[in-house]
């Protein structure tokens, strides 16, 4: 997002292309971090641990024909940044949810069942992530993972009850993080204090006349192998100047996939440190350690059909 104080990266070595294409194997759609009516916050940073709710569906900003997340049973947790350290503090059978025709609809009931409200744009049902704990981040950043029951369970078929549900913490291991995959995750992340904005954000030009676009989408990969999907819009109530916008970033190495959709294909795609890539391809960016705003600007060219 163009905003006066940001530090735009444009340094030799912070970015490094990569061209082959990922595999993942994460629902469709988006999550999102939202207040109880799912109004977005201001660079997905809460004043309280209690405001901060859970939205699903195709993501702000996305097109009417963009998915939402795949119809199922889906289980959370929000862990640091690092995925360490598991701050979800109750069992992993109220962290359950459903989604219908691309959005929430419901929790599954429990005792202790996180607190829900309504979304004002799509109807959809949006969920408490609380209760957490605070998290060790200095930053004040927290990571939330949604995932299919189906994979969770896939991960935790060793603990030998109800393979997980019934327990808080389903384990730390190589590659299983608390119970969930990252590959067949979605993550975002969120801040709860006021801390430097340090975020990616992508903005499409039309190659021929250099209209800048709305609605055209990134695929977001943290740096544990989670993903996200984000489309490029306009909200300037939120410094979302016409960009697809990943916040609230946590240090370390992260993936930008840009591919051709419907009705476009990518023609150049203009890095952070200068370098250009032809056609479709992934930026990686490596995000430093850093006491001040940061954001990190990707200019993609698209060719429209």
């Amino acid at each position: 997002m163009n905003r006066k104080h940001s530090l735009v990266a444009a340094l030799a070595g912070l970015v490094s292309i990569v061209l082959a294409s990922a595999s993942m194997a994460a629902p469709s759609g988006a999550i999102f971090t939202t207040v109880v009516d799912g109004s977005e916050v201001n660079f997905n940073q809460y004043a309280a641990k209690t405001d901060v709710y859970l939205d699903g569906g195709p993501g702000p900003g996305a097109p009417q024909t963009a998915a939402g997340l795949d119809a199922g049973r889906y289980v959370f947790q929000v862990t640091d940044p690092s995925g360490k350290t598991l701050l979800s503090t109750d069992k992993a059978r109220a962290r359950q949810f459903d989604v219908k025709e691309g959005v929430i609809t419901n929790v599954v009931a429990d005792p202790g069942q996180h607190k829900t409200g309504l979304d004002v744009d799509h109807n959809a049902v949006t969920v408490q992530l609380f209760p957490f704990n605070d998290t060790p981040n200095h930053g004040g950043v927290y990571k939330v993972w949604v995932t299919r029951v189906e994979d969770y369970l896939a991960g935790c078929v060793k603990l030998g009850v109800n393979n997980g549900l019934d327990v808080v913490d389903a384990g730390l291991k190589a590659g299983n993080f608390h119970g969930f995959l990252p590959a067949d995750s979605k993550t975002d992340n969120f801040k709860v204090k006021k801390a430097p904005i340090v975020e990616i954000d992508t903005r499409f030009y039309n190659s021929l006349t250099g209209e800048i676009l709305d609605g055209l989408s990134v695929t977001w990969v943290d740096t544990l192998g989670g993903s996200n999907d984000k489309h490029s819009y306009w909200a300037p109530d939120l410094n979302v100047f016409h960009e697809a916008h990943v916040e609230a970033i946590e240090p370390g190495t992260h993936t930008i996939i840009i591919q051709d959709g419907l009705g476009y294909g990518i023609n150049h795609i203009h890095c952070p440190d200068g370098t250009v890539i032809q056609g479709a391809g992934q930026v990686i960016v490596k995000i430093p350690n850093v006491n001040k705003d940061l954001t990190i600007f990707i200019d993609v060219e698209v060719d429209i059909d």
